[in-house]
């Protein structure tokens, strides 16, 4: 029961309303004998629908999450963590600004990284926008609270972007003569990323976290719910794709 009162509450809230609604609304032309505009409309919807439900996201995004393996022995000699959002004013234990919860996996990541290898970590990540929050100084400012000595750490806070990323972090490794990245970033952000960074000169070992998809899947009625964040997910691997091809054949 607690299953089915989800399910039928999906298609009162949005986005499910607004399927129910466009449906509705394609059967009323289809009695208006208007039937290539309901025709149309509902397959549209359709396919918004199936976007928007986690058995479609999953389907899609899990590939892409498993491009590369983490590895069970990563090695290098410097690990790089890329930012992916952060606000500026919110409260942090008596200061401001945190990082959202991508970036925040990703440091998790790179610290535990930092507990096995003792080798430098570089956070790379601007301001993006004028209220978001320094994406890189924030990051320093977490893992030195997760016990990286300060001075292990280096920082670069002017990229906006991931190209600007691999650019402005392959001028910091060259400059130190490192040459060896770990790259951590989210699984479905790996691919651009090493395509970034390998345009840079740097073959990196990708270290990926932050996955939304598991191996495993199974089969639940409620994975039909129409829900926001798996819009989002599905969202997220054509952008992917989009940037990923521009990356590699126009950049």
């Amino acid at each position: 029961m607690i299953y089915l009162l989800k399910f039928g509450a999906s298609f009162v809230l949005p986005p499910g309303i607004f399927f129910v609604c466009f449906w509705l609304l394609s059967l009323y032309l289809w009695r208006r004998k208007e039937v290539r505009g309901a025709a149309a409309l509902f397959c549209v919807t359709g396919i918004f629908y199936l976007m928007s439900t986690s058995l479609v996201s999953s389907l899609l995004l899990g590939p892409l999450e498993r491009v590369y393996d983490q590895p069970a022995e990563p090695a290098g000699d410097v690990i790089i963590m890329l930012g992916g959002g952060a606000t500026a004013d919110t409260p942090n234990m008596g200061e401001l600004g945190n990082l959202c919860a991508s970036p925040a996996s990703r440091l998790l990541a790179a610290a535990e990284l930092y507990g096995r290898l003792h080798v430098p970590v570089l956070v790379s990540g601007g301001q993006v926008y004028e209220d978001s929050g320094p994406e890189a100084v924030i990051a320093r400012r977490e893992l030195m609270r997760l016990g990286v000595p300060e001075e292990d750490i280096l920082l670069e806070p002017d990229s906006l972007n991931t190209r600007q990323n691999a650019a402005f972090s392959g001028k910091i490794l060259r400059e130190r003569g490192l040459s060896h990245p770990i790259l951590v970033t989210s699984a479905f952000h790996m691919e651009r990323a090493v395509l970034n960074f390998e345009k840079e000169g740097f073959a990196v070992t990708a270290y990926p976290t932050d996955f939304r998809t598991g191996e495993r899947q199974s089969f639940h009625y409620n994975k039909l719910m129409p829900s926001t964040g798996a819009l989002e997910d599905s969202v997220t691997v054509l952008r992917e794709k989009l940037r990923y091809g521009v990356t590699r054949y126009l950049e």
